[in-house]
């Protein structure tokens, strides 16, 4: 990287800490203070950094609109899917990603179990949202408010003896879900499949999606389907490290020779 621009860039984490004058500037990089300025001034002029009344300079707003225009414009999809079906390869289940949008959780991408018994789930239906994984997981991430009110409002069809049965347990499901960062569904939409899965998150912590393995079990016993829970928690947090940006972007050929 060129030296200008890395010390350029150097200077942006220094003024997140907060505002800096010139000489805490050029000490920070280890510059003359013409140096510092002059970097500062090309960063001043692209909107990246502001320079306050009192000379300290700041962030500037125009790296905070970049920033929300590239968090807006992440689409989980196309990020999640080569490790959704890297997965689905290594375990041969049926693999989903789910959203919560518009108090519904909807799936939006599925890898189909390389068996025949095939999952009646499509992309863009929405879940069984009291007894699904997904919706566990992205429901129990809500704010305790919020959360409190989406569980009194639900419905809460029993599908099964499984199935939860009303906002009580249902909002102590979440706060287990809440506390121990994944999620079931053993038999409670459908006594034959079983599901566990786990949270996708973005640069601030919060959850932008979830993701679940699921099988019936005539294929493979809930005992066996929990045993791939590290597998998918690991999935899981490799979406998440490259949503976030904070690790390697893999192309779908890196994943087949991983």
């Amino acid at each position: 990287m060129s030296q200008t621009v890395d010390r350029a860039l150097s200077i942006l984490p220094l003024l997140a800490q907060g505002p800096a004058n010139l000489e805490q500037v050029a000490d920070r990089l280890g510059v003359h203070k013409s140096t510092a300025l002059r970097l500062l001034r090309t960063l001043h002029e692209h909107g990246m950094v502001y320079r306050q009344a009192d000379q300290r300079y700041r962030l500037g707003a125009r790296l905070f609109a970049l920033a929300q225009e590239a968090v807006e414009n992440l689409d989980v999809r196309d990020i999640a899917h080569p490790h959704l079906v890297e997965l689905n390869e290594k375990v041969g289940h049926t693999v989903h990603l789910a959203v919560y949008e518009e108090n519904e959780v909807l799936y939006i991408d599925k890898v189909e179990s390389r068996y025949p018994v095939r999952m009646y789930s499509r992309i863009g239906k929405p879940v069984a949202i009291t007894v699904a994984a997904v919706a566990k997981l992205l429901l129990a991430d809500l704010p305790e408010p919020e959360r409190r009110a989406v569980a009194e409002r639900l419905e809460y069809p029993q599908y099964t003896a499984r199935s939860t049965p009303d906002a009580t347990a249902f909002l102590a499901e979440l706060a287990k879900v809440r506390e121990q960062g994944w999620a079931t569904d053993l038999g409670g939409h459908e006594e034959s499949i079983n599901c566990i899965g786990a949270p996708i998150r973005g640069a601030d912590g919060r959850l932008v999606a979830a993701m679940s393995v699921s099988a019936p079990n005539v294929v493979v016993s809930a005992e066996e389907l929990l045993a791939l829970l590290p597998l998918v928690r690991r999935t899981a947090d490799a979406i998440s490290r490259e949503y976030s940006g904070n690790g390697p972007v893999r192309t779908p050929q890196d994943h087949k020779e991983a």
